[in-house]
């Protein structure tokens, strides 16, 4: 999974649309689609930063960026993040 994907799987599992995620991390909309949709090779450290940085968005840190967890340590990925709100 690359760094587009996981993106996507975040803004899923926070049920953000592109917008409300580009307007909380300060993302460009466009260098978001770009992310997403793969065109972009390359991620720029700070655009990622905005995005770990984030209250929101930090408990995905680990997994965005060596796609491990650690939920004793509060970092999760998308997919355990929604299987714990189905059980709230």
């Amino acid at each position: 999974m690359n760094i587009g994907e996981k993106i996507v799987a975040i803004r899923s599992a926070e049920k953000l649309n592109q917008l409300q995620f580009s307007n909380l991390t300060g993302i460009n909309t466009k260098t978001l689609q770009n992310y997403e949709q793969g065109i972009v090779k390359k991620y720029n450290a700070e655009e990622i930063q905005k995005i770990t940085q984030h209250e929101l968005f930090q408990k995905y840190t680990l997994w965005l960026m060596n796609g491990m967890t650690a939920p004793e340590a509060g970092q999760v990925s998308p997919e355990v993040e929604e299987v714990r709100g189905l059980r709230a």
